[in-house]
Parts: C-alpha cells; sequence; structure tokens
C-alpha cells in the first residue's frame, strides 16, 4: 500500500534537477503532485507527463518568484482548490557565485524573494488552507545556511534565513502542521556548466557525492514520519557542515 495515497503534495522548481527527484519520489508514494516552473515550460511538462504515465495526478503551476505576493496569489488559488492538500515543499531557489563585495543591492533582494519572501508567503498560504486538517512542510535548505562562509553571499543570508524559518513555523504551526528542512550537500553537479567539480568533495568526510536515493529516502521518511518530528533540519551533506 503506497504511503501517501490520497494525499497531494505541492514542489516549487520541480521541472528539474533535485525538485524534479522529489516530485517524482512522491508520485511513486501515491501522492498526487503540483508541480511549479519559473522559467522551464519544456521540462516542466516532460517531468509532468513522467509522472503521469506512472499513473499518478499531476498539475503545473507557473509563478516568478521575481514578485512575491503575485505568486503567493497563484498559489492561494490552487491551495484553496485542493481539498487533499497535505504538504508543501520549498524546493525553488537562486544559487549565484556572488561574495560580500560583489553583491548588489538587486542581487541582494532577488535572493531574498526567491529564497526566503516565498517561501514565508506560500507558508502562510498553506496554513490557512488547510485549516484544521494536519499537514507537512519540508524546507530544502544548504549545509551553507547553518555554517556560513565567505562564497555565496546572498544565497548564505537567504537560506539561514530559511532555517529560521524552518523552526519558527514548527513552533507556530503546531500542533497541525510539522515542519522540517533538508540541508543539502554535494548531491548534484552545480548547473553553471563547470565540469570541474572534483574540489566539492574533497572537503567531505565521507568523501564522495551524495546520491538521488539517498534524498529520496530522506524526502520520504518527513513526509511520512511521526508528526511529533518537526523543527528538525536534517544535514544529507556527508559531514560538510562539521569542516
Amino acid at each position: 500500500m503506497k504511503q501517501l495515497n490520497g494525499k497531494k503534495v505541492c514542489i516549487t522548481g520541480s521541472a528539474r534537477r533535485i525538485g524534479k527527484q522529489l516530485a517524482i519520489a512522491a508520485a511513486k508514494a501515491g501522492a498526487s503532485i503540483i508541480l511549479h516552473f519559473a522559467h522551464s515550460k519544456d521540462e516542466v511538462m516532460a517531468t509532468a507527463k513522467e509522472i503521469r504515465d506512472m499513473g499518478a495526478e499531476v498539475e503545473v503551476i507557473h509563478a516568478s518568484f521575481l514578485n512575491p505576493q503575485e505568486a503567493a496569489d497563484t498559489f492561494k488559488v490552487i491551495f484553496n482548490q485542493a481539498d487533499d492538500l497535505y504538504a508543501l515543499v520549498n524546493n525553488a531557489s537562486i544559487f549565484q557565485p556572488l561574495k560580500f563585495k560583489n553583491t548588489t543591492l538587486a542581487d541582494w533582494q532577488t535572493h531574498l524573494d526567491v529564497n526566503l519572501t516565498v517561501p514565508f508567503l506560500l507558508s502562510q498560504a498553506f496554513q490557512e488552507s488547510l485549516g484544521n486538517r494536519k499537514g507537512k512542510i519540508i524546507n530544502i535548505l544548504d549545509w551553507r545556511a547553518l555554517r556560513p562562509g565567505r562564497d555565496h553571499f546572498p544565497y548564505t543570508i537567504s537560506k539561514a534565513g530559511l532555517a529560521a524559518l524552518t523552526k519558527t513555523t514548527a513552533l507556530t504551526m503546531a500542533p497541525n502542521i510539522s515542519v522540517n528542512g533538508i540541508a543539502l550537500g554535494a548531491i548534484l553537479p552545480p548547473s553553471d556548466g563547470n565540469k570541474d567539480n572534483s574540489s566539492i568533495i574533497d572537503p567531505v568526510p565521507m568523501a564522495r557525492w551524495g546520491n538521488l536515493e539517498e534524498l529520496k529516502d530522506l524526502f520520504l521518511y518527513l513526509l511520512t514520519a511521526p508528526d511529533y518530528i518537526t523543527g528538525e533540519i536534517i544535514h544529507l551533506d556527508g559531514g560538510r557542515h562539521l569542516v
């Protein structure tokens, strides 16, 4: 018996890469899926077809997170129409290799909008739509959020804010909604076209890349875990945050 039968899972940024894999994992576990995309229309349609071919229901939302309120309004409509809404996965993010001195106000605001403001607004909308029903929120973080360094400055700050949001909403949304986070390390190579990624795993204690099956297993665990688990941020980074 599939654990997520009769439950709807919304995953932002789910056209490709990590978001796509999470959507497929939830669909295989029996969930119906809400896919979201901002730019990758062809890819999200291919992902939707792949999920439908598995026998799962799927719908697609288009929204740019560069306009947070407009995006939130779009999701509110979908959420309010979904009687079986069960989980929100805040996965969509922007990741630019900017250092402190090179970060413009526009860079700063874009990272905050996409990585923090929209997850905040969607979490509000999700709670409102659920009413007294049970549900789960999973925020996709980064090991940098809890061990910040000099690189990826606006990205790190925005993800650190998302970590704080995870813990605060776990308090404010209890007892009906549990909120947890997954802090990722080296799971997929960056999408910036750099083919030499060997240095990424040099500092990783486990001395290897993580694999997608490990991510899917953890993701499905949090989707189906006891409601008593809330406010947790689990590192899936091979120990990278320790060094």
